[in-house]
């Protein structure tokens, strides 16, 4: 059957990024059972409990990633603005009626009915950034056009997050945003306003709030308090330590039995480590440096600018939300209490990598080289080998 014109013809969807992720989100199974099962038994009476729950939204995540790569991922960019709407409209709903636990206001809904839009935050906003850069043509580069809108936008979202707060979140999204903004056709001189601004503005935030200015001090100074604010800092590195080469076993973790903190969320990394070893850690980190690299090929090829967006945003994502849970694990940076992508406990954070993966799928199967498009319009076909920005083409 002939497809109708106007359609992309879709090409094979990138199955090294989808095994990557399916080999992920299954080792993340894994992991959280063998890091909860403690917790759980306490907390439910049955240590089942935490990792049925992940395996409920495992599956549910994988129907809507294929559901995701299915679709033609340029009938997004009509529903950008609304998904935006949505977004912002959840966000004042967390602030004025959510659900409040550990300290924090993240949560919408009742019992396990329960939404973090935030999470799914960081999707929505790609996309309408991307359906927003894209529409700017050449007066993005305009500080009227360009720089302050974008400002206005981003600095939207990331007050309402920040006000729950969420600051590791705010974070990825700061990141996603920038490297679109930068990948779209900034200017030098605008991306340098914006890491100034942005650096003396996260520097007050971190230093601001007590919590936050406690795990500054636990990153420099772990060693004077280690029993109190140092204390999750030292636990993780010592469950790594413990771990060696090749680790104790998998489920012979010792720190999982209330030494370390959150031990299948924000630090199931040092759990994988003192379980599996130096080894495993590696596989992991090997897992996610291919995951982007497939990623920006994906962006780098695509045949219009929103897809090339679109893409980018999500790679840095996983790339950007790797880096911070595994960096404050092994004390490079501050811990900033972002979940590790595909693996900690988390059904909206892995539901909302899910969905976004399966949009990324979609990018490699409707919008790159190995498809074609049947319309007689011109097509935005960039030269292959690297991500082109705007005002750079030939």
């Amino acid at each position: 059957m002939a497809a109708r014109t106007g359609e992309w013809n879709p090409g094979r969807p990138d199955y090294l990024l989808v095994a990557i992720v399916a080999i992920l989100t299954a080792f993340g199974l894994v992991a959280v059972y063998s890091a909860s099962f403690v917790r759980s038994l306490v907390d439910f009476g049955d240590p089942y409990s935490y990792v049925l729950r992940q395996g409920v939204w495992a599956i549910g995540g994988a129907v809507g990633m294929f559901v995701m790569a299915r679709i033609d991922y340029r009938r997004l960019r009509p529903l950008a603005l609304p998904l935006m709407a949505l977004t912002i409209l959840l966000l004042i709903a967390v602030i004025a009626v959510g659900v409040e636990g550990g300290g924090a206001r993240r949560w919408i809904g009742v019992g396990e009915l329960t939404l973090q839009p935030a999470e799914f935050a960081k999707l929505t906003v790609t996309i309408y950034l991307a359906a927003w850069l894209a529409s700017r043509g050449g007066s993005l580069r305009s500080f009227e056009h360009g720089l302050v809108p974008f400002v206005l936008i981003i600095g939207t979202v990331s007050a309402l997050i920040l006000l729950q707060p969420n600051l590791g979140t705010t974070l990825i999204i700061l990141a996603i945003t920038v490297t679109m903004f930068w990948v779209a056709g900034a200017t030098f001189l605008q991306m340098l306003s914006l890491f100034g601004s942005g650096l003396v503005a996260i520097t007050v935030l971190a230093l601001g709030a007590g919590y936050r200015a406690e795990r500054i001090t636990a990153f420099l100074h772990a060693e004077k308090d280690p029993d109190g604010i140092g204390f999750q800092t030292l636990q993780a590195l010592i469950a790594i330590g413990n771990g060696g080469l090749t680790g104790l076993g998998l489920g012979a973790s010792r720190a999982k039995f209330f030494y370390l903190p959150e031990s299948h969320t924000d630090g199931i990394f040092a759990i994988v480590g003192e379980e599996l070893g130096l080894l495993a850690g590696l596989a992991m980190l090997a897992l996610y440096i291919l995951l982007m690299i497939r990623g920006y090929q994906v962006a780098r090829r695509a045949r219009d600018e929103f897809g090339q967006l679109v893409a980018t945003g999500i790679t840095t994502w996983v790339a950007v939300q790797a880096f911070l849970n595994i960096g404050g694990i092994l004390r490079v940076i501050p811990l900033t209490g972002v979940p590790l992508p595909f693996v900690s406990y988390g059904s909206n954070a892995l539901a909302a990598l899910l969905l976004a993966m399966g949009v990324l799928v979609s990018i490699s199967r409707y919008g790159n080289d190995r498809g074609g498009y049947l319309d007689q319009h011109p097509v935005d076909r960039r030269p292959r080998g690297a991500i082109i920005r705007r005002g750079q083409e030939p």
